[in-house]
């Protein structure tokens, strides 16, 4: 599945200060690592976001999220994102997969 282009460009302006950003070919689009620790990504035309576990239920009761399902069964701590939550607040979204990927050790 392709991915979208311009969202990972917006993705990439959001976290080009961030220190030990890497991407990664992952879950059939892109993913957004900081210090080998996923933070966010682009599947199709939805943002995916590591939120954590302790966020992960907050986080699936706000608009136009849903589990992230890629295989089949939910990935606690991930979740899907639709461009209308992009649209309103990106910065904020992907702001929350680089604090939870602050918190795990680099890899």
């Amino acid at each position: 599945m392709p991915y979208n282009e311009e969202l990972a460009d917006k993705v990439r302006e959001v976290l080009h200060e961030e220190a030990g950003l890497t991407e990664k070919q992952m879950f059939g689009g892109l993913a957004f690592m900081l210090n080998g620790n996923m933070a966010c990504g682009v599947v199709g035309e939805e943002l995916m976001v590591r939120v954590g576990p302790d966020n992960y239920q907050a986080a699936l009761g706000e608009r136009y999220t849903r589990p992230m399902d890629f295989t089949g069964r939910p990935l606690k701590g991930m979740v899907y994102v639709e461009e209308d939550a992009i649209l309103e607040d990106l910065n904020g979204w992907v702001n929350r997969g680089v604090e939870f990927a602050g918190t795990l050790p680099p890899k």
